[in-house]
């Protein structure tokens, strides 16, 4: 690989701003594309909301998958997760490098919470091998989350090769700070800003983040730099901040 690679995670709240008071996603669209990040792992990503569009003047025609991804993004994928009467919404991953495939696997935990799994194999310039990105949004209740954690593991052992390069990230909810351990003991991974910066990323509210809600998890590759970014402007934008790495072959 001749050049690092540069990835972002970011909850983006639907695109609405809190409480749904003001319409964001063009905002989001925006920043996202001054962060220059490569491969950008989304959540909270809103597919369809009858609602919202009759709501909003100015709300997008297309999806905000397709919307967020604009001209800048050669490629994306969506995964549906949650349905209503109005919409749906779940968890997208916009990449300017080919996605080769793409799997939306379901991880709910319980009937009252649908939860998935988005999991793209994409074909980066310089790295030998095909590079497996997963972008998760996990439940509210911990032992929902272990019962998730335990079957992302099984998906990763039994779908992604071993020595293949591999990035987790999403919202994990995880405040207590349980899958760290568990992602480097199981499956040999590493959390970006534990590594970087000794703990994981403050990026909850994106005000003034209090707790480590969101991570980014790696195998195959260095940590080159990790950021938040929250406080102004990125608290107008969603609840939580968005986090950014750049990244090199191990």
């Amino acid at each position: 690989m001749t050049s690092p690679l540069h990835i972002a995670s970011y909850n983006i709240h639907k695109g609405l701003s809190h409480f749904n008071r003001r319409l964001t996603v063009h905002e989001v669209r925006d920043q996202l594309k001054q962060l220059g990040s490569e491969i950008v792992f989304l959540q909270e990503v809103q597919g369809t909301h009858d609602k919202h569009a009759n709501s909003f003047s100015h709300w997008p025609d297309q999806p905000q998958h397709e919307f967020l991804a604009g001209k800048v993004f050669a490629d994306f994928a969506y995964g549906k997760n949650s349905v209503y009467n109005h919409g749906h919404h779940g968890n997208a991953i916009l990449s300017r490098y080919p996605i080769l495939r793409w799997d939306n696997v379901d991880i709910s935990a319980h009937a009252f919470e649908a939860r998935g799994m988005l999991h793209c194999v994409l074909q980066v310039p310089g790295l030998d091998q095909p590079l497996h990105c997963l972008n998760v949004h996990l439940g509210l209740t911990e032992g929902g989350r272990r019962r998730q954690v335990d079957m992302i593991s099984r998906h990763i052992r039994e779908r992604v090769p071993q020595d293949a390069p591999l990035i987790l990230a999403g919202d994990f909810n995880d405040w207590r700070i349980r899958t760290c351990h568990i992602m480097r003991l199981e499956l040999g991974m590493n959390e970006v800003f534990e590594t970087h910066h000794g703990q994981p990323a403050k990026s909850f509210p994106s005000a003034l983040p209090l707790l480590q809600l969101d991570r980014i998890y790696i195998r195959g590759f260095q940590v080159q730099s990790a950021k938040v970014h929250s406080g102004f402007p990125w608290r107008r934008f969603s609840d939580h901040a968005a986090l950014t790495a750049t990244l090199s072959p191990a």
